[in-house]
């Protein structure tokens, strides 16, 4: 079994079930005590600003804050992508709690690392 499991996300509100599958899988995995790195990117991107997440719906889906919450109290890192954070305007200062930005050499030497297993939604 992997050591960790890298998730990146790039759907959001315009693919929702795919979005939803990938908090899903995330928030089970952390909870299953793999450790979890969960990248936010393209339109899930706006999921690392407070409140846009909850306004997030997909019938027969858990609510992404719950999900996002599981992925953190089991000590899963969520990362913004640099370029998509910039796109959109948001900073640091604008992100929920833990949130980090980070770029593409921070996600290849994460994925690169042994025992890691990468999924892309």
């Amino acid at each position: 079994m992997a050591k960790k499991l890298v998730i990146k996300v790039t759907a959001g509100a315009d693919a929702p079930e795919r979005c939803s599958q990938a908090f899903t899988v995330g928030a089970v995995a952390a909870a299953s005590g793999v450790e979890v790195s969960f990248w936010l990117t393209g339109e899930s991107a706006w999921f690392a600003l407070p409140g846009k997440a909850a306004e997030f719906e997909l019938p027969h889906a858990a609510p992404l804050p719950d999900l996002i919450e599981s992925i953190r109290a089991a000590g899963g890192l969520i990362t913004l992508c640099t370029q998509c954070a910039a796109r959109r305007d948001i900073t640091e200062k604008d992100v929920i709690e833990g949130v980090r930005i980070a770029g593409a050499q921070v996600f290849v030497s994460e994925i690169m690392a042994d025992g890691v297993q990468a999924l892309v939604y």
